[in-house]
């Protein structure tokens, strides 16, 4: 029943949460001495809802990232094919990063009106960058003196580029030091495994989460005659702006990728795979859509199965171009919401930390909401900001879930095209 459909039970809370906060609450309540309970009752359950996200960010980026690094150093083991598909899934991805980087540093419709929340009243203190720096010298150093630091005291201090340094560092050792037949790759699984399960328990209080800090977040609107309005048109030209860069790398940039690499043509090829791409898009899981890909694959396409077998499930956790491309764009758009201003390094430094981020990404619906957080936090922007994306952030997910099963496909094609030739 749709009463029972998670997307449906978030987006009746994130209007529930608008609606009463607009006619029953006041902008007074956020200074007063003695808040009503209601507000207190509210409140807590915001705090208590982001505590239990903040509680598995730090060993979800450490663990995910070393699983991602596992499993690519296991594909480099096998040469050309692994070659081939790993260079392919990094070419597609550092094109989508561009088309967003193009978006935002030329079109960014959010900024057509003032933002949302007043300056300073809603910024983390957790930063990874200092947004304000235009000196590469200086943004470098930044950099890598959070980078380099000891992996307890990162994981301790939410220090993002910290954990994400150690994880890569410490992924790249296991597959040159660590036979592959090593009980610590089954750990790593099976913790990797834990936290996804755990993530999946605190997704199902959504709705009162998202109904309480669409609440606080409506009453921390400035004041002022059409300024909710305003907010909305943000939102929706946010959602659009992603829209058109999702089916312009899905319909135009793969397809032409196809034809330059491995010789398909567009139409016949869009043809060809439309029944996997209905799938993901219903689906919005690219994990789901692997038996219809594998499927279309053989009968449509025909790629040889040792290539399909191997490059479609792990581009179902690795090659994420449309995950990418939302999470950088997003992080963007949040910024200037909430009043932080990012220099165009930090822009460039957002973008990356959204392309490692997508990497070991699990293949299920929403599942960018997860690396949302580390990109957020890079920059300093309040966590509860990722309610404001899950509103509008399930219409945009099953089309880049298309997207991102489309790139598999063609990465099949690719690959297969070339191994023949080897």
């Amino acid at each position: 029943m749709i009463v029972r459909n998670l997307t449906f039970q978030v987006f009746i809370a994130a209007l529930l949460g608008i609606g009463t906060a607009w006619l029953f609450a006041d902008d007074s309540w956020r200074q007063a001495m003695a808040p009503p309970a209601v507000y207190e009752l509210i409140l807590l359950i915001k705090k208590v809802f982001l505590a239990a996200l903040r509680m598995l960010i730090a060993p979800m980026i450490f663990f995910s990232l070393i699983g991602g690094i596992i499993g690519i150093g296991n594909v480099l083991r096998l040469k050309a094919l692994g070659g081939i598909t790993v260079s392919y899934y990094l070419l597609t991805t550092l094109i989508a990063i561009s088309l967003g980087l193009v978006a935002v540093f030329f079109i960014h419709p959010w900024t057509n009106y003032p933002p949302a929340v007043e300056m300073g009243s809603a910024v983390s203190s957790i930063r990874t960058i200092d947004p304000g720096s235009e000196s590469i010298f200086l943004v470098l150093q930044q950099i890598l003196t959070q980078a380099f630091v000891n992996p307890f005291s990162a994981l301790v201090n939410m220090n993002i580029l910290g954990i994400v340094a150690n994880a890569l560092l410490i992924g790249i050792a296991m597959v040159l030091v660590v036979p592959q037949s090593s009980k610590l790759y089954e750990i790593v699984e099976h913790i990797n495994r834990i936290i996804f399960k755990i993530l999946s328990w605190i997704i199902r209080l959504l709705p009162f989460g998202i109904f309480a800090i669409m609440f606080d977040f409506t009453i921390k609107l400035n004041t002022g005659d059409g300024h909710t309005a305003n907010f909305l048109s943000q939102l929706f030209g946010f959602a659009g702006l992603v829209v058109i860069l999702t089916l312009v790398h899905g319909l135009i940039i793969l397809p032409i990728i196809g034809l330059v690499f491995a010789r398909r043509s567009p139409l016949k090829t869009l043809r060809q795979i439309s029944r996997p791409l209905l799938v993901a898009f219903s689906t919005s899981s690219s994990s789901a859509t692997l038996p219809v890909s594998m499927q279309t694959c053989d009968e449509e396409l025909g790629i040889h199965p040792s290539v399909s077998s191997f490059v479609l499930p792990l581009g179902a956790t690795m090659n994420m171009d449309g995950t990418a491309l939302f999470e950088a764009v997003a992080a963007i758009f949040l910024a200037y919401l909430y009043g932080i201003e990012l220099s165009n390094i930090a822009v460039i430094t957002v973008f990356l930390m959204a392309m490692i981020s997508s990497i070991g990404a699990p293949g299920m619906p929403t599942a960018s909401m997860s690396g949302m957080q580390m990109v957020l936090i890079a920059v300093g922007i309040p966590l509860e900001a990722i309610a404001i994306l899950l509103v509008i952030e399930r219409p945009l997910d099953t089309l880049r879930t298309a997207v991102n099963v489309e790139g598999d496909l063609i990465g099949a094609m690719v690959v297969d095209h070339y191994t023949r030739r080897v």
